[in-house]
């Protein structure tokens, strides 16, 4: 007679099996990148419930804004005149300063230009565990997003694209442990690369020279080294510098300059750079300013 059950392959065979699949996956997925299409579907598809998901948090801004008293608006209209004030002077300095430059690179004979497109682009969700630091923004590829596109906040630098999809983007923050970028001291000029560590408050700055001329308190900007970032945005301060004696490398930390988890509106940048439309490459170290790094 047949029996009525049939036995199959067992659980521990059916678990080995669904383990190995998985695995090839990752494997193909990071190597060949063969699901990057599948990808921007995907956050096509879900981006209406990311919106819908957002909509309480923006009707509970809206409704606190609208119940701000008139003192408060007074106070913050006359605060904006103040800042208004300085930003003019400031700008009349920089007429002259753009003068100038203009005259010493006609000299130099050099056409280098600094005209970089900018949108601001607002913040939906964080997303933060100890593997990942990531925001979720409302602009994507029908925006001109790109990967591996930098974006900064009105003190710094804040990351750069990492996915992209239709209408909303992803961004890598410069505290992510898989992310990286080139930057100088600006006191000095001394080239260094600082990498994220997984804290919100700390930066990693590897394989400095314990002979090196950099001190705590030094600003760390970027250097335009990698094609990523234009050169000049401020990074990071350097919180510790600390070497022993007969050890090649310093132990060197920094402080992200930026408010990385309090930022509700950044500012994309275009860079026109040509080696800024490189592929973005997770696990590739050479690019410095990827979000590998």
């Amino acid at each position: 007679m047949k029996p009525i059950f049939t036995r199959g392959p067992s659980f521990t065979l059916r678990l080995s099996i669904v383990i190995a699949c998985c695995v090839g996956l990752l494997i193909a997925d990071n190597k060949y990148n063969l699901f990057s299409p599948a990808r921007v579907y995907l956050n096509s598809i879900v981006a209406p419930i990311q919106y819908i998901a957002d909509a309480p948090q923006k009707l509970f801004s809206s409704f606190s804004e609208n119940i701000m008293t008139r003192q408060a608006l007074v106070d913050r209209n006359q605060q904006l005149e103040k800042d208004n004030l300085h930003l003019k002077a400031d700008r009349l300095l920089l007429g002259q300063l753009q003068s100038e430059n203009k005259q010493l690179r006609e000299l130099l004979n050099s056409e280098k230009k600094f005209k970089y497109k900018r949108m601001i682009t607002e913040v939906m969700s964080l997303r933060s565990d100890p593997f990942t630091h990531q925001l979720l923004i409302d602009k994507g590829a029908l925006n001109g997003v790109y990967l591996g596109q930098p974006v900064i906040n009105e003190q710094g630098v804040v990351g750069q694209v990492s996915q992209v999809g239709s209408t909303t983007s992803r961004v890598v923050l410069i505290v992510d442990a898989t992310h990286g970028i080139p930057v100088r001291v600006q006191r000095n000029d001394v080239i260094a690369i600082v990498h994220g560590s997984g804290a919100w408050d700390q930066l990693k700055v590897p394989f400095v020279q314990s002979n090196a001329d950099i001190k705590e308190g030094d600003l760390l900007v970027t250097s335009g080294l990698g094609g990523r970032f234009p050169a000049g945005y401020p990074v990071a301060k350097i919180s510790r510098f600390e070497y022993q004696e007969g050890e090649l490398y310093a132990t060197v930390t920094a402080t992200p300059v930026a408010d990385l988890d309090r930022s509700r509106y950044l500012l994309l940048l275009w860079n026109d750079d040509p080696l800024a439309d490189a592929d973005l490459t997770l696990d590739t170290p050479e690019l410095f300013d990827a979000p590998v790094q």
